[in-house]
C-alpha cells in the first residue's frame, strides 16, 4: 500500500517486483522511471575497461577477472529474491553455456545474499554452472550502485562491448 496526498493505493508487490524495474531491499521499494534513472547507477558502461576483481566461487575456489582474458566474458550480477535474475539465470545453461561452450567465460555472480541461501537457490534449481558471491557488495559496487540484473559483456582483452539491466527474453533467446 502507498499514500500519495491522502489517496491510498493497493498493489500487488510481487506484480511491481516482476513488471517494473523495481529492487526491495530492507522493505524500501525503489523503482526505476525512466532511462536516467539506470544511467545514473550504472559506474561501468559498453567502452570501458571492465575493474578487475576477484570473487569467492560457491564451491570454495576462488576466480580473477583478469585471469579470464584471452577470450569473452559474460558478467552477470544478480540475487535469488529477484525475479528478473531467476529468469535470466533459468536461461544461462541452454541459451549461452550449451551453445556457446568453451569458447566464453559465464560468471554469474550472487549480490549481497548469504552464502547458504545461495547455495539452496543452486541446488534446488538444479543448476551445475559456477556461481560467484559478493555478498559484501564490494565487487558490484565496481560495476553499479543500484538494479539488477546487471550483464556485462567483456572482449578478451578486458573492455566492456555491452552493459545491461533487466531481464529481456528476446534477447536471452
Amino acid at each position: 500500500m502507498i499514500k500519495f496526498d491522502n489517496v491510498t493505493v493497493k498493489f500487488d508487490r510481487q506484480v511491481v517486483l516482476d513488471r517494473l524495474s523495481c529492487e526491495l531491499d530492507e522493505g524500501i521499494l525503489t523503482c526505476i522511471t525512466g532511462a536516467s534513472g539506470i544511467g545514473k547507477t550504472t559506474l561501468i558502461n559498453a567502452g570501458d575497461m571492465a575493474p578487475d576483481f576477484t570473487v569467492k566461487m560457491l564451491d570454495g575456489s576462488e576466480v580473477t577477472l583478469s585471469k579470464l582474458q584471452g577470450k569473452p566474458t559474460l558478467l552477470i550480477f544478480w540475487a535469488t529474491w529477484c525475479p528478473p535474475c531467476r529468469a535470466e539465470l533459468s536461461k544461462l545453461q541452454e541459451h549461452i553455456i550449451d551453445r556457446y561452450g568453451e569458447s566464453i567465460n559465464v560468471l554469474p555472480i550472487s549480490r549481497g545474499e548469504e552464502r547458504a541461501k545461495v547455495d539452496e537457490f543452486i541446488t534446488n534449481k538444479g543448476y551445475t554452472f559456477a556461481v560467484g558471491l559478493d555478498g559484501d557488495q564490494s565487487i558490484y559496487q565496481k560495476y553499479a550502485t543500484n538494479y539488477i540484473p546487471r550483464c556485462f559483456v567483456i572482449d578478451a582483452k578486458g573492455k566492456v562491448l555491452y552493459s545491461g539491466v533487466g531481464y529481456d527474453e528476446k534477447v536471452a533467446a
